[in-house]
């Protein structure tokens, strides 16, 4: 029960972050995503690859760790690149939580799916002048997810162990019902308002990420 107690604080936190100041700590923290957003993928890899659940066994929390300081090294080091790897991660995830928790689990279809949405949400970070609202759109959806996901884990509605089995922090809260799917859209669009109105006049560059990480300009 304590621990049920502890993780579900802990998604709470970083629920509220990213829902109403995701945009800003996005890219004044993009190492440490970049880290969190390598771990997921390495782990999630080995899940598929090995058929266990995620972060279930050595192998995945080792190729984990390594694939999230190589995320986080290059996150460090390159701007875009870091960014390019933390939307993609987001996009990968949404993709693969939605096929799952429609009820699709083939392995090729779940991923492919996910492959095609990080890609996009790349392309719209790049390649559209709409970098901001569409980081503030995926932190404000993300942080919805965790908010919701540490109240249905804090009411035994959902266990740890359904989350590491299936890899992904969305199909958990998308398969408890109907009514949860509407909440999270809901908290979500609140969120967007939210970091909308507050950094209206506000954009984060890569200037600013370079002078407060100490890198050269």
């Amino acid at each position: 029960m304590l621990t049920n107690v502890l993780f579900s604080l802990l998604a709470f936190g970083i629920g509220i972050v990213l829902l109403l100041w995701g945009y800003r700590a996005f890219l004044a923290m993009l190492p440490i995503f970049g880290f969190f957003a390598g771990l997921w993928i390495g782990a999630h890899a080995i899940s598929l690859i090995l058929g266990g659940g995620f972060l279930a066994d050595v192998t995945g929390l080792v190729v984990g760790l390594l694939a999230g300081l190589v995320f986080a090294v290059l996150s460090y080091l390159f701007y875009a690149l870091g960014v390019a790897f933390v939307a993609g991660a987001i996009g990968y995830g949404l993709g693969s939580g939605l096929m799952q928790a429609v009820g699709i689990d083939a392995t090729l279809p779940v991923v492919l799916v996910g492959i095609v949405l990080a890609v996009l949400v790349i392309l719209l970070v790049f390649r559209v002048n709409l970098q901001k609202y569409v980081i503030i759109t995926l932190t404000a959806i993300a942080g919805a997810n965790a908010l919701l996901l540490s109240a249905l884990i804090l009411f035994g509605r959902v266990s740890r162990d359904t989350v590491q089995t299936a890899g992904s922090a969305i199909q958990p809260v998308l398969q408890d019902g109907w009514f949860w799917a509407v909440v999270w859209l809901v908290v979500a669009a609140v969120g967007v308002i939210y970091q909308i109105r507050t950094n209206r006049t506000y954009t984060f560059s890569s200037d600013e990420y370079e002078a407060g990480w100490g890198l050269p300009g």
